[in-house]
């Protein structure tokens, strides 16, 4: 094994951390992701930074927190002046292309006055979050009364599906996403009870597989050094999976669903929102379960399988040996769980996140098939990557740590006591199911490795977990007086965190202490009564200087 050369960052869309066999599912096997385990680390607590697609990848790809960029929804563009992994890689001798998703929506309006144009080099990465685009396909292409939710969406996938025969004018929909029944009429992916009726498409040319093609054809073609971001778009609704792995799993592999009757009638009135929206009641219903999760195991083994497919042709190319490969997701899946669907609050269905690295460097080799249990964020990665590239981490800009000393044995914990989530649901419907302000509809998660605390702004009383007795987080003690020094604790880490300098990006720390005493040695003398009081070398330019009466030079 060599040095990283290049770096494949493979992430899925909407994984659940504990749907793969390494990290514990019972029925589903995912041996090629446990190959890869067992050749690198396996992360136990690796957290997102907010459970929604869009705010998560800005901080995956920033290195930064929600509060940091601003991009706190789906739909709400990165600031066009914030940095990305793309541009601290560049920085650092290594490219940063893009195959896939990134669900990244440019600052039109900030280009425009910066005079950016989008077909230029810079405006294109501008765009593009940092990205330079073998493939973007963030692989959502609904169509309702109003038009295409992303008229850009999946379109180079239909521009395949077309060229294979697949006659429609939105394959991804008719075909890749939906059934079909004995009559030819489309079983549309959208509705839920079609999630059992397998995709009306040949498996080799669904989303998954084309997409691994994807990525190995940038590999062929491109020598490095690079960072090549795979990101697929499944297990992503809308939940419907090709055969034959829509008949590989029934409700008989379906687990036991997580959740309390007392739980949901005790609930936290922002938490109790969240579980009365439509999703949440769809998934309190076993029937929709029984329909879905099978479908969404299929998804995560067919995944796996073109994982086996992409590290056999990794290792017979010999890219195995000056890859790092990190795998990972974006946010997991509430599948029913504490009566919820979807992914947007902060139990450990969501906010955990799988996160596999493997390094190929010797310096690796102690700590192989390994399971760290560090704290670790998703804005972890950027400065991971900096690292590997051999380049300097921008401290005062990346939030989060390298993972380097952990990967090759040097450290076991990051440097941090806590992981930070965050939600911003003030565009959300539930804003206006709890009446909320747009500057109340925000909330925080703070979690140690024992205690997990949720803020909601409005004038709620927090809600606690004890993860250590509760590790199923059913039992709120957020208003419990025999917690509330533990309360207390966790809020305090809270508001360091808030405290933090995270909008000094132009300085960084060194820059700092060298301004500290810079200054004085170019002239700027405050607070001196005599020129003894100050060093001699300091004031030089100061001593023993003649000059006029200004008088002489006035002219009557």
């Amino acid at each position: 094994m060599a040095e990283a050369k290049n770096i494949l960052f493979i992430m899925f869309d909407q994984l659940r951390w504990d749907y793969l066999s390494c990290y514990g599912h019972p029925h589903l096997q995912t041996p090629n992701i446990d190959r890869l385990a067992a050749k690198g680390v396996r992360f136990n607590r690796a957290y997102i930074q907010s459970p929604i697609c869009g705010s998560s990848r800005m901080s995956t790809y920033t290195g930064r927190y929600v509060h940091s960029h601003g991009a706190s929804w789906n739909g709400i563009p990165l600031k066009v002046g914030e940095i990305t992994m793309g541009d601290h890689l560049r920085q650092a001798g290594m490219d940063c292309w893009l195959v896939g998703k990134t669900h990244m929506r440019a600052d039109a309006e900030g280009m425009a006055r910066l005079g950016l144009e989008p077909d230029s080099l810079i405006g294109a990465r501008v765009a593009e979050c940092g990205f330079d685009v073998f493939e973007r396909d963030d692989g959502m292409l609904p169509e309702g009364p109003d038009g295409y939710y992303d008229p850009d969406g999946a379109k180079e996938y239909n521009k395949f599906l077309k060229s294979k025969g697949y006659q429609s004018d939105n394959p991804w929909h008719d075909f890749a996403n939906s059934g079909l029944d004995a009559d030819g009429n489309v079983l549309s992916g959208w509705f839920l009870k079609n999630s059992a009726e397998p995709a009306n498409i040949a498996e080799e040319d669904s989303e998954t597989p084309y997409l691994t093609g994807r990525g190995m054809e940038f590999m062929e073609t491109h020598k490095g050094p690079w960072c090549c971001h795979l990101s697929f778009i499944k297990p992503h609704w809308p939940y419907v999976v090709p055969e034959p792995y829509a008949s590989m799993y029934g409700a008989g592999d379906v687990l036991p669903v997580v959740r309390s009757e007392g739980e949901r009638q005790n609930a936290h009135p922002v938490l109790k929102a969240f579980m009365d929206t439509k999703v949440g009641q769809a998934f309190s219903r076993q029937d929709v379960r029984d329909a879905v999760i099978p479908a969404y195991m299929g998804l995560i083994k067919q995944a796996d399988d073109q994982m086996g497919r992409l590290f056999d042709w990794m290792e017979q190319t010999g890219r195995m040996d000056d890859t790092m490969i990190v795998l990972t997701s974006d946010h997991g899946d509430f599948l029913g769980d504490h009566w919820m669907g979807e992914k947007t609050f902060f139990h450990d269905a969501s906010t955990k996140m799988p996160l596999i690295i493997y390094d190929p460097s010797s310096e690796a080799d102690a700590t192989r098939g390994s399971v760290s249990d560090a704290l670790v964020e998703s804005i972890d990665l950027a400065p991971t990557f900096v690292d590997v590239a051999g380049g300097e981490v921008a401290g005062h800009i990346l939030e989060g740590h390298s993972l380097t000393p952990i990967l090759r044995g040097r450290a076991t914990e990051t440097p941090r006591d806590v992981v930070i989530c965050e939600y911003d649901y003030s565009a959300s419907p539930v804003a206006d199911l709890l009446n909320a302000s747009v500057r109340d509809a925000v909330m925080f998660m703070v979690a140690s490795k024992k205690w997990k605390l949720i803020h909601c702004e409005g004038g709620h009383r927090p809600i606690l977990f004890d993860l250590e007795n509760d590790p199923d987080e059913l039992n709120d003690l957020g208003d419990s007086s025999d917690h509330a020094e533990v309360i207390s604790e966790m809020y305090d880490h809270l508001f360091t965190w808030t405290r933090r300098a995270s909008q000094r990006t132009t300085r960084s720390e060194q820059q700092l202490i060298e301004m500290r005493t810079k200054s004085r040695g170019r002239g700027v003398i405050v607070g001196i009564y005599d020129e003894n009081d100050a060093p001699l070398d300091l004031t030089v330019k100061y001593r023993n200087r003649t000059a006029h009466p200004y008088r002489t030079y006035l002219k009557d």
